[in-house]
């Protein structure tokens, strides 16, 4: 049968996921997602240098967008992308041990960055470190002078820690690393690699992952240096 005479349900289509390509778009797009959250995310957090009135008037828009609804339906989505980019980072991964030769292997490692070397590493680091966000200043669980509905207080008690700031100085350094070569790789993969376009990428990467990495840095810093209290 030609191939313009199959139809959606032919193996070609329904084997767009379990292909590298399809599996590679989907990371992409799952990456864009999160990259434009991750900065956003950093850019509402610059309300805490403006005071508890302001960051605590900032939380409580966002938890009654569309009467309440409107957190909960970023926080699914955010989810489900969150969910299909570890599965496409996971399959891709599997597969490609599986299919690389020990001698290749090695030769890839001496032309590969620092990010992409350490991409699994600081990938699984972030997975865990989103959970332990979510129980320290979004549900309070991990965090021992947390006060619903003070957003600017549980953000100044929480990095009065010493232990969690380093956790988050941690994870910001790892997110940094993460955030370069995700941009780098996402926009190869939707087909700007040309040496035209190269300089520009890695502008584009490096200013995004140092930008978000530094401002997020700056908050546990901040507070254990006594600029936020």
């Amino acid at each position: 049968m030609p191939v313009a005479e199959q139809t959606w349900g032919s193996p070609v289509k329904a084997s767009f996921l379990a292909s590298s390509v399809g599996r590679k778009i989907v990371m992409a797009v799952t990456g864009v997602v999160l990259s434009v959250f991750v900065t956003v995310h950093m850019l509402g957090n610059l309300q805490a240098y403006m005071g508890a009135t302001t960051m605590n008037a900032y939380a409580k828009f966002l938890q009654e967008s569309l009467h309440g609804g409107g957190i909960w339906i970023s926080r699914i989505v955010l989810l489900v992308v969150v969910l299909l980019h570890a599965w496409a980072a996971l399959s891709l991964t599997l597969s490609n041990w599986s299919a690389r030769p020990q001698g290749y292997r090695a030769q890839q490692l001496q032309a590969a960055t620092l990010s992409s070397r350490t991409m699994r590493y600081t990938g699984v680091f972030l997975a865990g470190f989103i959970i332990y966000h979510l129980l320290h200043l979004t549900t309070g669980q991990a965090h021992p002078a947390f006060v619903h509905g003070d957003a600017y207080g549980n953000f100044v008690r929480g990095f009065q820690q010493p232990l969690a700031s380093a956790v988050y100085i941690v994870a910001q350094l790892c997110l940094g690393l993460h955030l370069w070569h995700g941009v780098w790789s996402f926009t190869q993969t939707f087909g700007w690699s040309h040496p035209r376009y190269n300089i520009a990428r890695r502008a584009i990467a490096t200013v995004l992952a140092v930008l978000v990495a530094a401002v997020n840095l700056s908050f546990p810093i901040s507070v254990l240096l006594g600029v936020i209290r």
